[in-house]
């Protein structure tokens, strides 16, 4: 739910456990949890949102596939991230397990009916539908007015913010998914890579390349602010 969200992440509910929503806070409520295996869809575009989520474990992506064929991402979710919270009554994007994947869900039903009398969980959950407005708004600028090179740092940014470990990046996505989030090739999403690695931007661990050290986080911050 992300590119360079300003909002105080200190203000913001990420996890089922900030907006009141546990077994054991309240007798309406009822966590489930599944296991998706890698690549599996979790929920389908239009099919009744009646459910929230929030991952565990592993990683999910939301996707569009466009009428050409293409598919476009329209967002990460990661560990602790809750997603699948719609404005109206059917899910407007796939979700879909990019590794193995263990989530939570809660009965939407059961959500709106505390936020009724429960104003904190209420106020969350307008905090959260504003977060996923200013997402996508973030995402409309990257992906009309930004350079290949410029998206590619707003992501790999925007993966420093939201990932756990301060030394190693250790993305979760492909970079196919990462082209297809950015609006970019995937030949374009290589060489912007490279180029960040010949500037001596950021360096890679292992063959697969999906482990990434960040060593000058002011250029690439540059990189992403540049008009």
């Amino acid at each position: 739910m992300f590119v360079r969200i300003n909002t105080d992440s200190a203000l913001r509910p990420n996890s089922l456990r900030d907006l009141g929503m546990t077994s054991g806070s309240n007798a309406l409520i009822s966590l489930s949890e599944f296991s998706y295996k890698k690549g599996t869809e979790i929920y389908g575009e239009k099919e009744p949102a009646d459910y929230v989520y929030q991952v565990k474990l592993g990683a999910v992506r939301s996707y569009k596939l466009l009428s050409d064929g293409r598919r476009q991402i329209g967002a990460f979710h990661l560990a602790g991230d809750i997603f699948g919270l719609e404005n109206g009554g059917e899910h407007r994007f796939t979700a879909e397990a990019i590794v193995d994947t263990h989530v939570r869900l809660i009965k939407r039903q059961s959500l709106e009916i505390v936020a009724e009398s429960d104003a904190m969980v209420a106020k969350h959950l307008l905090s959260m539908t504003t977060n996923n407005l200013q997402h996508a708004e973030d995402h409309m600028l990257l992906l009309g007015r930004k350079t290949s090179l410029e998206r590619v740092a707003a992501f790999l940014l925007e993966m420093d913010k939201r990932l756990t470990a301060a030394d190693v990046m250790a993305l979760p996505m492909s970079r196919r998914d990462i082209a297809d989030y950015l609006g970019l090739t995937l030949e374009t999403v290589s060489r912007a890579l490279s180029r960040l690695h010949e500037l001596g931007i950021l360096g890679f661990i292992g063959n697969t390349q999906r482990q990434i050290v960040l060593l000058d986080r002011d250029q690439l911050a540059i990189l992403d602010l540049q008009p």
